[in-house]
């Protein structure tokens, strides 16, 4: 659901330069979104300000002025940063590009994606970017002890004084960084680009936001990508337990273990081994879901961006349940979350939108804090071992998502969305080695699109369209969008 390209690209920059391969210089954190003035004046939907965006040439920056509150209870207004490319008379007019998390900025990105990853399309469609509400370099919710504590990571628990502070600084702006406001701001934005439909293309947590915008918004629509899915709606309620990716762990080592040449142990078996004689299982678990973006087959002893020889968790794992846990607790300790830049992903967002988007064995967001515990003890003693395996019910109800939302404060739920999908033409991409959002995501969601098509791109793990190491997954997105 994440994307741990901070977190990773952070590493290898870092083992670079200890090698005097050079770095990076670090950007300004940038500051706190200040508070709503008393009485602002309407946002305009227009885009003001145009200029080059710096250091991607061929982009226009702008900035969108849209109500904190878009149920219009509350005013106030956030300023959010847009990128598009210069080509305004496209033939098939805007595409939209989401990225995930929820807390990446989209701006940042337009290069590598419009002209690095998806040139085939550059030429038919108007790329158009996006920082969402509470991320990027002007507008990031900066939260210090939680960016700190646990960066990109949805897995890795927060200590709940990170979370309190968190919670402390938004004060009651928490209640306006959900879905549901995005999804008015992605309106607003297609208001101010003078266009009647767009195509939606959203990536991970993006694809969440793709499909509930076309949910909200049918008509204004015209084809929609959902790539590394997460589904828009939970009608089970379990998805904030990850329960489905807890499963699919076992289901992805076992097929890394079967490819040529194959182990010959079954490394789901040695997972579970460990998730009940360790204490550390949701880490290992937050360690694996940061590893695929480094090696989706998960046994090269030599990725790109870790020290030579420091790769194969498939044999970690196994080394470890043999009694030598030496390569697995380095692993641990090399991937560890936390300290992303804020402008790069904010966790602050991210604590603020899942909160209010998800719902938990207490229930909503708007579930009083008292009681909340008790419920999640009881639900931690009746969930079937079937339910978790190779993990435990401790990993469920010990994950990031659940341990932040505990203790954050009561605040205003996102609006539930229309469970159907438009009737218009979607593509679903996944990888079959996808930890972060699994390919039982992507099914789950396809049963909701009347008009959807799942691609499935095997041996890729998270985030085709960005990360995919072959072509399957983008050429299909070609065909589907430049037909």
């Amino acid at each position: 659901m994440r994307s741990r390209s901070a977190a990773v690209f952070a590493l290898a920059l870092a083992l670079a330069a200890s090698d005097g391969a050079g770095g990076a210089s670090a950007a300004a954190g940038p500051a706190r979104p200040a508070a709503p003035p008393a009485a602002p004046a309407a946002p305009s939907e227009r885009l003001t300000d145009p200029h080059p965006c710096a250091g991607q040439p061929g982009f226009t920056c702008s900035t969108l002025a849209v109500p904190l509150d878009h149920r219009g209870r509350t005013g106030g207004e956030l300023r959010l940063q847009v990128a598009a490319a210069d080509n305004a008379d496209a033939p098939k007019g805007v595409l939209l590009f989401l990225t995930g998390g929820p807390g990446q900025p989209g701006v940042p990105a337009i290069t590598r994606i419009a002209r690095q990853r998806l040139p085939g399309l550059a030429e038919n469609y108007r790329f158009v970017m996006i920082d969402q509400r509470g991320t990027g370099e002007f507008g990031a919710i900066d939260c210090p002890r939680l960016q700190a504590a646990v960066g990109s990571s949805d897995i890795e628990p927060p200590p709940p004084g990170a979370v309190e502070e968190c919670a402390g600084l938004l004060g009651d702006r928490r209640h306006y960084f959900t879905s549901e406001q995005t999804t008015g701001d992605l309106e607003a934005l297609r208001r101010a680009l003078g266009v009647r439909k767009m195509a939606v293309d959203g990536v991970s947590y993006g694809s969440f936001t793709a499909a509930r915008y076309a949910a909200a918004h049918p008509s204004n629509v015209s084809r929609l990508v959902l790539d590394s899915v997460l589904p828009h709606t939970d009608p089970q309620r379990d998805d904030m337990l990850y329960l489905t990716g807890l499963r699919a762990t076992g289901r992805v080592l076992r097929s890394a273990c079967a490819a040529a040449p194959a182990c010959g142990f079954d490394p789901a078996a040695d997972l579970a081994w460990l998730a009940r004689h360790r204490r550390d299982a949701v880490l290992i678990w937050d360690m694996l879901v940061s590893y695929e973006f480094l090696d989706p087959t998960y046994r090269d002893p030599n990725p790109a961006g870790l020290p030579a020889g420091s790769g194969d968790v498939v044999s970690a794992i196994h080394e470890a349940r043999r009694g030598d846990p030496a390569r697995l607790d380095r692993q641990l300790a090399m991937l560890d979350s936390g300290g992303d830049p804020v402008a790069q992903y904010s966790s602050g967002l991210h604590a603020a939108t899942i909160c209010g988007d998800g719902r938990f064995p207490w229930g909503t967001s708007e579930a009083p804090l008292a009681g909340r515990q008790r419920i999640l003890e009881r639900t931690r003693r009746h969930l079937p071992a079937r339910a978790t395996w190779p993990f435990t019910a401790n990993e469920a109800v010990g994950n990031g998502f659940v341990q932040e939302c505990l203790r954050w404060p009561p605040s205003r739920h996102t609006a539930e969305p229309e469970a159907r999908l438009p009737n218009v033409p979607v593509l679903l991409l996944n990888g079959d080695h996808d930890l972060s959002t699994p390919l039982e995501w992507a099914r789950e969601e396809l049963r909701h699109a009347p008009n959807g098509r799942l691609v499935i791109v095997k041996g890729a793990s998270h985030s085709i369209q960005n990360r995919e190491r072959g072509t399957q997954g983008r050429q299909a997105v070609y065909t589907f969008l430049n037909d």
